[in-house]
Order: structure tokens, then sequence, then C-alpha cells
């Protein structure tokens, strides 16, 4: 090989049997300059990708610092997707996956001298967006909302990589900031995660919401989720650093949404979608949070230029 031959790269993802794991995983097969891509997940799945392997990891469990240290050892770059959404009635669960789970990746990527640390942050991550609604770029402060999990942990592990990156200054870190992320084979995972078992997907169906109600005020950007995963794939084989936002257009309001599926809209003031919401949270028919819910009423609109 070389110089001037690009070095062949052996990639770890965490997360990778998730919505955004196996898009990822998808594009890495893709990529010529990766030779072999990891996938690791608590279990193992029954997934082909050229070039890829498999291995079982929980994050949370006790053998979990020294098993990342053995999987990681080799690697050019670990792209860090593993989260827990649910339970959302008991952060300290969540915590303890998504927080205490990424500082053993973090520590573990670290001891053995991974070159690249590509993480998984979140449009969830960004305090509240200005009053005027203008779009933010990557400098905006990320200290998100702290009514709602998903949020307060995002935030807090942008801070933990701000004393990562300042600690090592050789290691090339990318922080992800996507916006809300979709794609078909993923949809039903989805609304069991946030609609839990009392919205049956047949009930969302357009033809059978001819005015869909819309919340005043709420906008939002979307993403798919296979357009995130070459953005990830191009994070490992480049040499950048930083954060990248990612979100396409059209910004997402209830009148865009109405039109996109065929709907007549109407608005709502936030406090009786918030109230359903409180009263299906509190009878454990829906999985997501009201504060989850005001969290993203105040997400700010990513400009994604870079």
């Amino acid at each position: 090989m070389t110089s001037s031959t690009p070095k062949p790269l052996r990639v770890v993802v965490t997360g990778a049997t998730g919505n955004v794991g196996t898009s990822v995983m998808r594009r890495l097969a893709e990529e010529p300059r990766v030779v072999s891509a990891l996938g690791l997940a608590r279990r193992t799945p029954r997934l082909s990708y050229p070039g890829a392997e498999w291995a079982a990891a929980d994050l949370t469990a006790a053998d979990a610092p020294e098993r990342l240290l053995r999987l990681f050892e080799g690697a050019d770059a670990v792209v860090h997707l593993a989260w827990r959404f649910q339970p959302t009635r008991d952060p300290a669960v969540t915590w303890e996956a998504n927080v205490l789970g990424s500082l053993r990746v973090f520590e573990a990527a670290a001891t053995v001298g991974v070159p690249a640390l590509v993480h998984a942050s979140s449009v969830g991550a960004y305090a509240p967006g200005p009053a005027d609604g203008s779009r933010v770029d990557e400098s905006w402060p990320t200290h998100g909302w702290p009514g709602a999990a998903y949020t307060r942990e995002k935030a807090y592990l942008e801070r933990v990589l701000d004393t990562y990156e300042r600690d090592r200054p050789d290691v090339r870190v990318v922080r992800m900031r996507p916006a809300f992320l979709f794609k078909e084979s993923a949809a039903g995972e989805q609304l069991r995660i946030f609609g839990h078992r009392l919205l049956p997907g047949r009930l969302l169906r357009p033809d059978l919401l001819p005015v869909l109600p819309g919340v005043r005020g709420l906008r939002f950007q979307a993403l798919h989720t296979d357009d995130a995963a070459d953005a990830y794939a191009r994070a490992v084989v480049q040499e950048v650093r930083g954060p990248f936002n990612l979100a396409a257009d059209p910004v997402i309001d209830g009148r865009v949404l109405a039109g996109m599926l065929e709907n007549r809209s109407l608005e709502l003031p936030p406090a009786l979608p918030r109230a359903a919401l409180s009263a299906g949270w509190r009878l454990r028919a829906l999985g997501a949070s009201p504060g989850l819910f005001d969290a993203v009423l105040r997400l700010p609109l990513m400009d994604s230029a870079r």
C-alpha cells in the first residue's frame, strides 16, 4: 500500500440493529474503504451485509467495559448509535443505558486508542430555539430541555464530549445532530416506542383522518434515515470533525403534514393535546411523556448548510 492509497478501515457500530443502525451498516457495506463493519447489539441479529460481522454487547452489563475493550481493539472508528427511549416513566433506567452506557463506549474507545469517534447526538440536545423561529447553526447552545429525559441525556453527553475532545485533541470526534429520522421499515417500531399498544397503525391511515389535528406553533424538521446513514458513513471515511446538523426541507407543520396526507388540518392550542397526552401517559397507554411534548415544541430549526 503506497502512501497515497487510503487506509482500509475497520469500523464498530453500537446500536447496529436500530432504525439508524441498520441503515448505517448497509451504507458502510457499500463504502469501498470499509473492509470490516462490526455491528453491536444486545442480541445478535439475523442480518447480512457484505463485510459485516455481528456481536452481542449490552452496554449496561457488568462485563461491558471489558467486552468493549476487546471489541474495539484495532478499530479505526467507532460509530455510537445505541440509545434506549423507554421507559420514559423511569429515567434512571434510560440514564443507565444512555449516559452510563455512552461513557463506557467513550472510555473503551479512548483506552484502546480508536482514532475516530462518531457520536449520535440530536436536535434534542439544543437549547430552545430563537423566539423569531430563525434557524440555528452548530454553535447554538446544547443545553437541552430539562423536562424530558431524552433531551437531558443528549445534552449531558455533549458536555462529556467537550471534555473528551479537550483531553484528546488527536482523536477525531464527530457529533451528528439529526432532526427526526424516519424510514418505512422502522415505522412500526417507532409507533410502538412512542404510541404504545393502544395506537395500532391502522388507526393512523390517512383515509381515516379526514381532518388532521395539529398543534399550534409546532414546527419541526425531518430526514430519511438512509440520508442520515450516508452522513455517518462520510464522517467515518472523511477527515471531518466537530458537530453537524442533519435535516431536510421542507419544515413540517400541521399544514404541510396534512398536505402530504391529502387531509385538511385543524390546529389546536398546545394545552389540549398535551392534556390528552398526559392522560394517556399516566394510564400507560402512550410511551411519549408530557415532558417530551414540551421539548419538541421548543426545538430549534436547524441550519444544515455545513
